[in-house]
């Protein structure tokens, strides 16, 4: 599997233009030389090098012990859901299930994939060969998020997270007449996260655009069916069918604890990339890009959130976007205790660090989508489709 660390971005970019990326209107980040961003990201290095010299039996315990604790509440909800048969039960089981899978996502999944804990030795920590608990097969998500995206971190045309190729989340995007609904298409995404993300690698929007041919389609879906049809089996068969007369609670049980987990991984992963003031990069801005102006773009690419250390573990610790751009590969429940050294750093070569509280950045989102969603004239006037030249009659 072809994976990517900071470490090799430099050869990834190349070297040429010597210029470093320019904040987008309504950012408040000043404009960095290459020296300055160089600076910058050497002084990153040694954040990262002293966490990697700091590596050890804390950091080990801690994922294991979120290992077990989402396990033990597995066994819990499934039990609650599989022998009870009283309402209470019912949303005891189902909440217990669905925090589970949120642990196991988010900060065991998501993290022990990155490789953060290869360094252990432990075979049930490997990056490379860990599978979770959602329909999107591992190493589809180690190619197209872990080499992909954080490789080409909010570049047009490279990062496909950028939307997740529904949605239009930045102006850079050219408008299309489909965008007009895409707050109900968010909506519908966070329902169904799991399944937006299980399908990104097969590329159906290339496939449309005829960019990819349907042999290629083909070929991508045959783990993802198989990722997916063993997770339906799971949820919505096996486990079902185990409970005897108490079927239909359990099926809806394992529905409602996924719907929970994809409703919250999608709210914790548009926060940290999609609200106001996080930009975007053209291809030409990044072409030769340093090191440190990869560091840069991490930071004007991201945005964190606040709260307590409870909410940073069931985010993954993905409430720290900015850090775990930098150091993808460090363990995330470091994040923490390095971000006031990362936003003096920020602060000192004025860069903007966006954080705020879950409710602030949500709602930025939103209204982030819906305010995309409705084209300007200039974008009705490129886009040359009927319903544009309509709209731009009517506008």
């Amino acid at each position: 599997m072809e994976t990517r660390s900071i470490e090799t971005v430099d050869q990834a970019t190349g070297a040429s233009a010597d210029r470093a990326p320019r904040p987008s209107a309504g950012r408040t980040s000043r404009r960095l030389s290459r020296d300055e961003a160089d600076a910058l990201g050497r002084e990153l290095d040694a954040i990262r090098a002293e966490v990697l010299a700091d590596l050890g039996e804390r950091d080990a315990a801690h994922i294991r012990a979120v290992m077990k604790a989402s396990g033990a509440a597995a066994i819990a909800g499934r039990t609650l859901l599989h022998f009870g048969v009283d309402p209470v039960t019912f949303a005891l089981g189902t909440g217990a299930l669905g925090l589970a899978k949120i642990l196991e996502n988010m900060e065991i999944g998501h993290n022990v994939m990155h490789g953060q804990y290869d360094w252990t030795g432990d075979p049930a920590l490997r990056g490379e060969t860990y599978e979770w608990d959602i329909v999107c097969p591992g190493d589809d998500w180690r190619r197209s998020h872990n080499y992909e995206h954080h490789t080409f971190t909010n570049i047009l045309g490279r990062d496909r997270d950028i939307g997740y190729e529904f949605l239009r989340v930045a102006d850079e995007q050219p408008w299309e007449p489909r965008h007009l609904a895409q707050p109900l298409t968010a909506l519908v995404l966070a329902v169904f996260f799991e399944w937006g993300v299980g399908m990104h690698e097969l590329r159906v929007a290339e496939t449309t655009r005829g960019e990819q041919s349907l042999a290629e389609l083909w070929r991508r879906s045959g783990p993802f069916l198989a990722k997916s049809g063993w997770q339906i089996a799971k949820d919505y068969l096996v486990f079902p069918l185990l409970a005897g007369p108490n079927a239909p609670r359990v099926l809806a049980g394992n529905a409602l604890a996924n719907v929970a987990r994809n409703l919250w991984a999608f709210s914790v992963i548009f926060c940290g990339h999609f609200p106001e003031g996080v930009r975007v990069y053209t291809e030409q801005e990044t072409n030769g890009e340093s090191r440190g102006e990869w560091y840069v773009r991490q930071i004007n690419g991201s945005a964190n959130l606040e709260g307590s250390r409870w909410m940073h573990l069931m985010t993954g610790h993905l409430s720290h976007q900015i850090e775990h751009h930098l150091f993808p590969d460090l363990p995330a429940a470091r994040y923490p205790e390095i971000a006031p050294r990362v936003r003096a750093i920020c602060e000192r070569y004025g860069q903007r660090y966006s954080s705020g509280s879950l409710a602030t950045q949500l709602a930025d989102v939103a209204k982030r989508i819906v305010r995309l969603s409705w084209p300007r004239r200039r974008d009705l006037e490129a886009n040359g489709s009927a319903l544009a030249r309509l709209l731009a009659r009517v506008a």
